[in-house]
């Protein structure tokens, strides 16, 4: 087991603390570094790919779980895979497709892992489909604070706790997952233009295909306010193919990684926002239907550049991720309407209509509408006004994603997961010397 002293960050490359990180390649590894982890605690990380402070523990330990990858079973009959956490869902993709089988939810681009997915109970753009990636956990094994490996299943309050539990409940070190069945390798695209944010609403609301998502333009204002790139999608059936391509209908191309070009950090700094978000909204199709992609094309937009953290300004970004239930679409156009008036320059804003909530206590996904928005930190007032739309997140009955967040007051917290102290007094009872611990947990006391 490698060992060494490291800065971390999140993805959003704010407030670095450091700690010392250990990479098991072994469950008892993981295990002898649990009960030896000292007076500040430890805290699983997979890759990093969440914005806020959830996976840096300052002054304690961290456990780099990316050596623990094995795909150890499949059931290609039934679509079931047990694998190590540190298993990346681009591992699995490689594997399951030819055999006819995708992850139910692709939460956050190919480059996570799946004890971070259970950890964040992550989503994707079918969340309204098929909820957030608990859903599809037929069980997982959890290191506990006393050493012990335990198989949680769901139903039980352990389970509810972890999923979205920000691995403070312990250590997934394994996990068993239902994929569901696909018949090729492509998506049925389509794309269209809303012209401002009621007209995105409308259209989003009438959407019946899994996956939906709009880009959203934060920076226009007037009567274009939250105007947006609407695109649709589903899994290309193999019928739908001429016969000549029916056998290789679930090939894979090339496996690509492509980096971001060395001038597009200088070219981010040197465009601004509303250039760039004006020029996304004019060179999309005003209307376009069943455009045919890979279904590596289809996620590009998470996971074709890696390392695309680096493409932002001096002091790193803020990622602001909130939902507002049904119902509240007057505080949702208040909000966008208060950013478009702002001028904050936002390059990236993605609005999701999620589905059934899960049953993670801490889990964010709910029924509703979900805004997502890069910022740069080091803007002036940013976080008085984050604070303020925290404020009318929480009186709308809404919430702020916590795998994201790096910024937001304890005191919000409350109205925004009122489950959170059933999390509490499990987290007492089942580690009660706070051996998992985590510089998210102690800003916000979990």
């Amino acid at each position: 087991m490698s060992v060494d002293t490291v800065s971390l960050t999140g993805w959003g490359r704010t407030a670095p603390t450091t700690a010392l990180r250990f990479r098991p390649r072994s469950y008892e590894e993981a295990a002898a570094t649990v009960l030896g982890c000292g007076p500040r605690g430890s805290i699983a990380r997979g890759l990093g790919r969440t914005h806020g402070d959830a996976a840096q523990n300052a002054g304690g330990s961290v456990l780099d779980m990316t050596a623990l990858d094995r795909v150890r079973t499949i059931d290609a009959a039934a679509g079931l895979v047990v694998c190590d956490a540190g298993t990346t869902l681009h591992r699995l993709r490689e594997v399951m497709l030819p055999l006819g089988w995708f992850p139910p939810v692709v939460p956050g681009g190919r480059y996570v892992t799946v004890g971070g997915a259970i950890g964040s109970d992550g989503h994707g753009d079918n969340h309204r489909a098929a909820g957030s990636f608990s859903r599809h956990v037929t069980e997982f094994t959890l290191l506990t604070a006393d050493g012990e490996a335990r198989t949680v299943r769901p139903g039980t309050p352990l389970f509810d706790a972890t999923a979205g539990g920000l691995g403070l409940t312990g250590v997934i070190l394994s996990a068993t997952l239902r994929f569901r069945p696909v018949t090729t390798a492509l998506m049925s695209v389509d794309t269209e233009r809303a012209a401002g944010l009621d007209d995105l609403l409308s259209r989003m609301a009438r959407g019946h295909r899994p996956y939906e998502y709009a880009r959203i333009d934060l920076t226009a204002r007037g009567r274009a306010t939250g105007r947006g790139v609407l695109v649709r999608a589903d899994h290309v059936p193999v019928r739908a193919l001429p016969a000549h391509a029916r056998r290789t209908a679930l090939a894979l191309g090339p496996a690509r990684r492509p980096a971001a070009p060395p001038l597009l950090p200088r070219l981010f700094g040197r465009l601004s926002a509303t250039a760039l978000n004006e020029l996304g909204y004019r060179t999309a199709p005003r209307s376009r239907t069943g455009e045919l992609q890979p279904v590596g094309a289809f996620f590009r937009a998470l996971d074709a550049r890696p390392h695309s953290n680096r493409v932002s300004p001096t002091g790193g970004r803020i990622h602001y991720a909130f939902l507002v239930g049904h119902g509240q679409e007057e505080t949702l156009r208040r909000i966008v309407g208060r950013i478009a008036r702002s001028r904050c320059p936002s390059f990236r804003a993605v609005l999701r209509r999620c589905g059934e909530g899960g049953p993670g206590w801490l889990s964010f996904p709910a029924p509703g509408w979900h805004l997502s928005l890069d910022l740069p930190a080091g803007l002036p007032g940013l976080a008085r006004f984050l604070d303020s739309l925290d404020e009318e997140v929480a009186a709308a009955g809404g919430r702020v994603s916590l795998t994201e967040d790096a910024r937001l007051r304890p005191g919000a917290l409350a109205a925004m997961y009122p489950r959170l102290p059933e999390f509490r007094a499990l987290r007492a009872e089942l580690d009660p010397t706070g051996a998992f611990r985590s510089d998210l947990s102690r800003r916000l006391s979990l």
